[in-house]
């Protein structure tokens, strides 16, 4: 005895007597397209001897993979408890600006402040970076620019760069800082 096609969802591990391990590709009204090792193959879970293979929990009579309510779990736990989770924190950026903000008040009190995440603003800044490294390659491989011209564009871009030293204490690594 096989499978209800109803205990099946894509994505899922099953095991074939056959051919082995697979992964449930779609689902049709009594088939399900699996893909094993050998090759893809069409099969009516009910009358096969397909097995689950991957761990399961049964809950007031749901039936879902372990991993996923795990997964599940977890996620409405961190949720719950109003923690971040690491890969949110913002590469490059030192850990004691992480989830801080950028503070702009103007002198007249009347006028409304704003208040914008130090990862916005970090972020803004490394595409400045970037961009004026693509500048400075594009300007030193421009073959019809004399050697004057690029060396007035090259100071530009320098003193861009040594305005933006200001922004250094952001970065978590020095190699990563602006020089002068």
């Amino acid at each position: 005895m096989g499978i209800p096609i109803q205990s099946l969802h894509i994505g899922m591990q099953v095991r074939h007597p056959r051919y082995g391990v697979g992964t449930i590709k779609s689902l049709t009204e009594h088939t399900a397209d699996i893909t094993f090792d050998d090759a893809p193959r069409t099969v009516d879970p009910s009358t096969s001897e397909l097995t689950v293979a991957e761990p399961t929990a049964s809950l007031t009579e749901m039936q879902m993979p372990l991993s996923a309510l795990i997964r599940q779990t977890a996620q409405g736990m961190v949720d719950a408890l109003g923690l971040e989770k690491p890969d949110q924190l913002v590469e490059g950026l030192a850990t004691r600006w992480q989830q801080g903000t950028l503070a702009l008040r103007p002198a007249d009190t009347s006028l409304q402040a704003k208040e914008v995440p130090l990862e916005t603003f970090f972020h803004k800044i490394v595409m400045i970076r970037n961009n004026l490294r693509v500048l400075e390659q594009k300007v030193n491989a421009n073959e019809k620019l004399s050697d004057a011209d690029k060396f007035d564009l090259q100071q530009y871009i320098t003193r861009c760069y040594g305005s933006l030293t200001t922004f250094n204490v952001l970065f978590k690594e020095k190699a990563e800082q602006f020089g002068s």
